[in-house]
């Protein structure tokens, strides 16, 4: 017996080195290191912009809507982004009034900014502020007994506002957009003699619009 348990010792000592040669050691393999894509507003872009406008006064008042162009350039450091955009749209924004048999209309036929945006960036997504120059191009008109005059000027003056705007897409993004716009008073139908003030013009807008990045604004980090 004693001689059997010996054998079999010497047999199970010499099988161990052999089975650990066969269970070699798995190759240790790093893990992939993940990629964060992170968004870089800086660049120039253009885009189309269209929404509704109300005039800041009582009934009647002028309100329409309107369509239109955009084009701008931003510059980002960190988390804030700095900007540039102006804007230009046809309008059909009006009101008429009629009293003794005569009837006064007025309608901006197109309005536009140039202005200045700040904002911060989270990743895809800006939250910005904004102001600066406004105008509209307005039309008034005056009709009694079949018969109607009518002038245009150009309105100047000053908006500011808030929006937001996010990436959808590697070079495009989408963006709504409030803006209180106030156009100073222009005089009509001097050249008759009897000269109509219009008084400040104010307006509410709401916007949307889309954009096209140009450069690419995605910028990969691991």
């Amino acid at each position: 017996m004693k001689k059997v348990l010996l054998a079999s010792a010497c047999l199970f000592a010499l099988a161990a080195p052999a089975s650990a040669a066969d269970l070699a050691a798995r190759p240790y393999t790093k893990a992939p290191v993940a990629v964060a894509s992170v968004y870089n507003w800086t660049g120039f872009y253009l885009g189309v912009v269209g929404g509704g406008a109300w005039e800041d006064a009582n009934s009647p008042r002028m309100q329409g809507g309107f369509v239109g162009g955009t084009a701008g350039y931003n510059w980002q450091t960190g988390n804030v982004v700095f900007g540039i955009e102006a804007d230009g749209s046809w309008a059909d924004v009006s009101a008429s009034a009629t009293a003794l048999g005569i009837t006064v209309s007025s309608k901006t036929d197109a309005l536009g900014t140039v202005r200045g945006r700040i904002g911060w960036a989270v990743n895809n997504v800006l939250f910005y502020g904004t102001g600066g120059y406004a105008w509209i191009d307005n039309k008034i008109t005056v009709s009694a007994l079949g018969v109607s005059v009518s002038d245009s000027k150009w309105h100047s003056g000053w908006t500011v506002g808030a929006g937001v705007e996010a990436f959808f897409a590697p070079q495009w993004s989408v963006k709504g957009e409030y803006l209180y716009r106030s156009l100073g008073s222009e005089n009509y139908f001097s050249n008759l003699g009897a000269p109509l003030a219009s008084g400040t013009i104010n307006f509410h807008t709401v916007q949307v619009g889309v954009n096209y990045h140009f450069g690419g604004p995605i910028v990969a980090k691991y």
